[in-house]
């Protein structure tokens, strides 16, 4: 299956695939354990010397390879997000401002965790995570279509792009953009991306997918993918009777990116 199809195989039945996630041995027993204890947790310390409890958390924020850095971390999470000079604020992380939000307890204090919405919030967000990931051991390029579709609606700026490896590289591939770029100043590729990005089609869901399909047809052509297969894809996309859904990738849009990636016009 190309990267488009899978992705579209989720995307579609999202529910369906996050349930069938969550009911995973692993994921449940982990979940299970936060469901259980984050309710005691009455402190920055407390929190973060539970291991299971914060690695979770972490975790499902996307930011699950920074548990390393908990010196970092307690500054973000003692600092809160109410001076606009605090860490959380200052750092041009969206994932990390987003973890320091539902974990504020500057601002909420004991009252942080005894919340039901930020159990439910937080859960969700690690079975999406878990999700991406299984998906990423057989195709790195669908998890990284499904991490795009969650997290690209909410990029407030090019920095933003350009902050996390995961969204950079979608939009690299995406547009053709050379992986060398990645070793010249933030400013130039600052000025580089505001020239081909508009943040606001981010937020259509549109012409999200429309930059998704583009996405992964460069990323397989770029992986050893061929036009038979693309082809094959584009017949699959066209028939929407059997998914109930194309995400508005229409056949102009999807012969115009094969077309481009395979030299037909």
């Amino acid at each position: 299956m190309t990267t488009l199809s899978t992705y579209l195989q989720i995307a579609n039945n999202q529910s369906k695939w996050q349930a069938m996630t969550a009911k995973s041995p692993e994921v449940a027993t982990q979940t299970k354990y936060f469901e259980d204890h984050i309710g005691e947790v009455t402190s920055v310390d407390e929190f973060m010397k539970d291991a299971r409890l914060f690695n979770y958390a972490m975790t499902a924020f996307g930011i699950g390879d920074m548990t390393y850095a908990k010196g970092l971390m307690r500054k973000v999470l003692e600092g809160g997000l109410t001076d606009s000079s605090s860490l959380a604020n200052r750092i041009n992380n969206a994932n990390i401002k987003a973890f320091a939000q539902a974990f504020d307890f500057a601002a909420n204090g004991e009252e942080t965790t005894s919340s039901s919405t930020l159990v439910d919030n937080v859960v969700s967000r690690y079975t999406e995570q878990a999700l991406e990931t299984s998906q990423g051991e057989q195709n790195p390029g669908v998890q990284l279509a499904l991490y795009f579709q969650q997290r690209a609606p909410s990029l407030t700026s090019i920095y933003g792009i350009l902050a996390d490896s995961k969204i950079f590289t979608v939009v690299q591939t995406a547009l053709g953009i050379s992986s060398s770029t990645s070793s010249q100043s933030v400013d130039t590729q600052y000025r580089l991306l505001s020239s081909k990005v508009k943040l606001d089609d981010f937020k259509d869901p549109t012409k999200l997918q429309h930059f998704i399909a583009r996405f992964a047809a460069q990323y397989d052509y770029n992986n050893g993918g061929d036009a038979n297969s693309q082809s094959s894809l584009l017949s699959t996309l066209f028939d929407t009777s059997s998914s109930g859904s194309s995400f508005g990738l229409d056949s102009s849009l999807l012969l115009s990116v094969q077309g481009k990636k395979f030299g037909y016009f």
